[in-house]
């Protein structure tokens, strides 16, 4: 995996565009780097913002993703009937 830009918060505008597999892997790596203890301080601090942005964007996903699944309603039969919103407000 190639190293993240961490040279400001600019370097944060590729999060937008990743899967959330892809920003998982990546924050995963900077936990590992993290609890590590070998980074300089000042990369520390660049990576623990860069987890920042990558963790509110997973946020983001699994709430977009929780918000598109639906219950399957289904007929006597068995058979499917339509969809209703999985947790009705």
């Amino acid at each position: 995996m190639t190293e993240p830009n961490t040279t400001g918060p600019a370097s944060n505008d590729d999060i937008a565009v990743m899967s959330f597999e892809q920003a998982l892997k990546q924050l995963e790596t900077i936990v590992d780097d993290l609890e590590r203890g070998d980074v300089p301080l000042e990369k520390s601090i660049l990576i623990y913002e860069r987890g920042e942005a990558l963790k509110n964007h997973c946020e983001k996903l699994l709430q977009s993703a929780e918000d598109k699944v639906e219950k399957i309603k289904l007929n006597r039969d068995g058979q499917p009937t339509g969809t209703e919103p999985l947790d009705p407000e």
